[in-house]
């Protein structure tokens, strides 16, 4: 055999070698609920480490959008995971989707509201007679509205840009606090956030699965959880490597504002509850049976559920 012969043949043999360790993986479709950012970043930061493959898993990670619904995608087999906030789950599992959170990617939600610094809101309670643009049939403003006994306040539909807010001064809109005060602040605009979750109404951000998926695959289930906190927990600790990968997946971003995004989930402990690395995608029964008590006074939840039955907490000791 001459030596050309013999190198092909060991090409074509490490070719499919590595093929076929390719197909040994299992295939697994990860909805987010946005376009690629850093409020994603551990998973990410989980795929491009190998972490989901360590664990046997070929993930692929679905970009979202404002049109695209993780809910639906995984109740209809769309995707094996997807990203929400345990209020949708809960919403979602009393409209008969069978789905289920197995880990909290924030422990609270960085949902908030926006305005100038020289507005005369500087309360929720303060927005009577005020408009605010949020996106249509938000739970978590049918919530103030009750909480603070708001009578006349009104709704414009949220237009995901800042354009708005920077010309008019009396402009209020909703945002996440680890985004659009990046771009007003460096728009010259001065402002000031107030954050949903200080009211009471205290959702987690989570991912999920069916419960199908749940009763039939939990090893995978737990791969999945392991490999994305082991991922989560890389993110926080430095995240240069997932940010480069994050602008070339969406150009729209800039080193600047995902610094900032970072930051804001460091110094806001959305990702680790008591600043405990060791807790992460930790989920406490108090709080779904909280959430599930003030969406059902609100009448949001069609139908009375068990709210244990719209989570499962076995899966994340696993990813510890």
């Amino acid at each position: 055999m001459t030596k050309c012969v013999a190198l092909s043949l060991a090409l074509l043999s490490l070719v499919a070698c590595h093929g076929g360790a390719k197909s040994n993986l299992i295939p697994v479709k990860f909805q987010t609920d946005w376009y690629p950012q850093p409020e994603h970043g551990g998973f990410y930061e989980a795929q491009l480490k190998g972490y989901y493959q360590q664990e046997g898993l070929d993930v692929t990670i679905a970009p979202g959008g404002p049109y695209i619904v993780a809910e639906q995608q995984v109740s209809l087999g769309g995707a094996q995971f997807g990203m929400s906030s345990s209020d949708r789950i809960l919403d979602a599992v009393a409209q008969g989707q069978p789905l289920v959170a197995v880990a909290a990617t924030m422990q609270h939600d960085p949902q908030g509201i926006m305005m100038h610094a020289n507005s005369p809101v500087h309360k929720f309670g303060d927005l009577e007679g005020h408009t605010i643009a949020i996106k249509t049939g938000a739970t978590w403003f049918q919530y103030l509205v009750a909480r603070y006994h708001l009578k006349n306040v009104h709704e414009t539909p949220a237009t995901y840009s800042i354009a708005n807010f920077l010309q008019d001064r009396n402009y209020i809109q909703q945002i996440f606090v680890t985004s659009e005060p990046f771009f007003a602040r460096k728009a010259g605009a001065d402002i000031r956030t107030l954050l949903i979750s200080e009211t009471g109404y205290d959702p987690y951000r989570v991912f999920f699965t069916s419960q199908s998926y749940v009763k039939d695959h939990p090893d995978v289930v737990a791969k999945f959880v392991r490999a994305s906190l082991r991922g989560w927990r890389d993110y926080m600790a430095d995240p240069k490597q997932v940010n480069d990968e994050l602008l070339r997946l969406n150009p729209a971003m800039t080193p600047d504002q995902m610094q900032f995004t970072w930051q804001a989930l460091k110094d806001g402990h959305f990702i680790y509850p008591d600043d405990d690395p060791s807790k992460d995608g930790d989920m406490q029964p108090d709080r779904w049976a909280a959430l599930d008590h003030q969406l059902t006074d609100l009448k949001v939840l069609r139908r009375s559920i068990d709210p244990a039955t719209a989570y499962t907490l076995q899966f994340i000791s696993a990813g510890h």
